[in-house]
Order: C-alpha cells, then structure tokens, then sequence
C-alpha cells in the first residue's frame, strides 16, 4: 500500500526552485525513509544516501576537512542524509559542503531538539524545513474511492495513523507494534540524552500527560506525583515536543483579566501511542475519555493540515478563571476562529457570551464526527 505524503511535491519543488539545505523533521516511524526514498525514485540526480545510525557514516561525516568530504560525495549531485542528528558537527560540515560543492543537501531526524541545535547557526539562511507527521486523515483516500473515511473514525481514535499501523490489518497486531514504538524506539530515543539521568520517570511523565488530555496541566502537580523538581519536569516535558511525541497548546488572552493564559495543555501527536501508554485500545462505546479522544484526534489533525498546506496560524485553547472555555482557537490571517469538540451532537454549545463580547469579529463552530473533515480542510 503506497500513501503519497502531501509534502513529497513541496520538497520536489524546492529543490528545482532554489538550492537550499532541505531538513526533513518528523517522529520515527512516521515515514521519512520512505519519503526520501519516493522522493529518490522521481529524481533524475546522482545520489549519495547515508545513513546517521551508521557508525561509518557519522565518522565520516564528522571531519571538518573539505577535502575528506569532498573525496566522500566525489560526483554525487544529491546527498541524502537520514538521521542527521546522530552526527558530530553535522551543521558545520554541512556549511562546509554546501558553500564549496555544488551539490544539493537533504538532512532528515526524528528529533528538532537535537539536530536544530546543531543546524541553526552554522547554517542560517540557507534551510527550508518541512515536518512529517504520522499520517493525516487527508492523506489517506477511501477505499473504494466512494466510501467515506468516517466509518474508520473510531479506528483512528483508537490505534492512530502512524504508516504501520494503518497498513497492517489485525487489531493484536497494531496494538503490538504501538507497544514496541513505546518500549522500543522511544525508550532508546530517550536514552540517547545525556541530560536525561532518569529515562523510566519520561514514561511515568507520558503516562500521566495520557490520562490528562484536554484538561489543564500543573507542573507542580506533575513534579510531586513524578518526584522530580519543576525544572527537571519542564526540561523532560520541552524534550518530548522536540520529539515530537507531545504538542503543548498555551492559553489565548488578549483583553480580558479573568482569561487563563500561564497554564498549558497537552496533546499527543498520534492517540495509538497515547492508548499504548495506559494499556487502553478498548473500542469508544465502553470508554470513558472517548471526549478527550476526539478532541485530541481533531486538535492533531488541524495542526497536520496546516503544517502540509503550508496554512500558516497559531493555535490555543481559551478558558476564564470563571470556567468559560472554547476547546481550540485559530489565529490566521488576522482572524479568530473558536471551535468546541462534542463527540455527541445531542447537545450543541453556543458560544460563550465574553468571548464573543471581547472578540467581535470571531467566528465559533461545534465540531462532531459529521463535519469534522471539513474543519480539518477549513
């Protein structure tokens, strides 16, 4: 089964358009070898591929001598580089290529914290960076082509969209595969930190942040259940959003005093993970967080198609100290648009009166499994 990735033409495009270092950011698992390797595929160029996990290529790439790199690339036209934050000195070396060879660079990792600290000096101005996420809903297309997504909604909510998951078949078997992404390369993904002196207490951190979707999040609350000082909780929780395993939605204030702003909450990029960490893949007519799960499910998936279209906005949650809230609240193009997420349309929220007082021109919709693709491609 072969998904097209929405960005796969973008990066076609820049590299025909302007000559850039192109880094590719996204989560394991997500897809970005078999991105890279489509986007190979369709490319008429010389390609030198390498691997950053490969002891040889991170010796080889972490010299800072021109003339070593430049006895490695020879006539490649394209060098490929996946898992370029596992390299020592992978920014300067890539200034060193690309201001003295005529070759064009693709640097991919799954992790923004490490390999935009080594990137971002050495090469300012000469990036274009894309994100792949796991998949989004507007990346898949129904099979037969006349069948609605929707009736695949619950499996959604339940497994996630990570490339593997969607592509195999048995329940027992994604769920297995979703428990190996937690011990397996997330664990190991951790470990590779060395500020990190307590892998295990992450998982703790994740487990907690699982049962907390939706709802405000206290880091002094965090830091006593996890025996951890606030600075090392924060540390860990900044961490895990350049992992891209957590999104952190702040609070919206412009005008009013009572307007919560300070606090956070957090999201999960992909629910099969969340459900992984709390052992819960139970189909949504017996659970209880089948709420928090929507919300999460289409917070994520309008982040995802605004980061493949290239919409670009800011989002928030917007709630007062007198409990008023709206789920989600979309700054783009000098408008706002509020949205409240109801897995059940039996009862439609109107919005609430100081909102719409502070914020004249705002829009507000409610958002249910019938219409959520078109708040999604909104």
């Amino acid at each position: 089964m072969i998904i097209e990735r929405s960005i796969l033409s973008r990066i076609k495009k820049a590299l025909v358009n302007e000559r850039k270092v192109i880094i590719l950011y996204g989560p394991r698992q997500a897809g970005k070898t078999t991105l890279l390797n489509m986007l190979l595929a369709d490319l008429n160029k010389n390609v030198l591929f390498l691997n950053g996990d490969d002891l040889r290529t991170q010796e080889a790439l972490s010299t800072q001598n021109l003339d070593n790199l430049t006895k490695l690339i020879g006539e490649k036209e394209l060098i490929v580089i996946d898992e370029a934050q596992r390299v020592n000195n992978i920014g300067l070396n890539l200034k060193l290529i690309f201001d003295n060879l005529p070759v064009f660079i693709i640097a991919s990792g799954s992790s923004s914290l490490d390999l935009a600290n080594k990137i971002n000096e050495p090469l300012t101005g000469r990036t274009l960076t894309f994100y792949l996420y796991p998949l989004s809903v507007e990346e898949l297309k129904p099979v037969p082509p006349n069948i609605s997504l929707d009736a695949k909604l619950e499996e959604f909510m339940r497994f996630g969209l990570y490339p593997k998951v969607i592509t195999t078949v048995s329940e027992e078997d994604k769920q297995t595969y979703l428990y190996e992404l937690i011990s397996g390369y997330l664990y190991k993904d951790i470990l590779t930190f060395e500020t990190v002196r307590k892998p295990k207490k992450i998982i703790d951190l994740l487990s907690l942040l699982a049962l907390q979707v939706g709802s405000l999040v206290s880091v002094s609350e965090l830091s006593q259940h996890l025996a951890l000082s606030k600075p090392v909780v924060e540390k860990y929780l900044d961490l895990l959003e350049k992992m891209f395993i957590i999104f952190n939605l702040r609070g919206f204030s412009r005008n009013l005093r009572k307007e919560i702003y300070k606090t956070s909450k957090y999201y999960f990029w992909d629910l099969g993970m969340r459900n992984a960490l709390i052992r819960n893949f139970n189909a949504l007519s017996i659970r209880a967080d089948v709420g928090a799960l929507f919300e999460n499910f289409c917070i994520i998936e309008k982040l995802k198609a605004s980061s493949n279209n290239r919409r670009f906005a800011n989002f928030y949650f917007w709630r007062t100290h007198d409990k008023h809230e709206i789920d989600l609240v979309e700054e783009r193009e000098g408008k706002l648009r509020g949205y409240e997420f109801k897995w059940s349309d039996k009862k439609k929220p109107s919005a609430p009166k100081d909102f719409i007082e502070a914020y004249k021109n705002a829009e507000f919709s409610v958002v249910t499994p019938q219409n959520y693709m078109n708040f999604i491609k909104g």
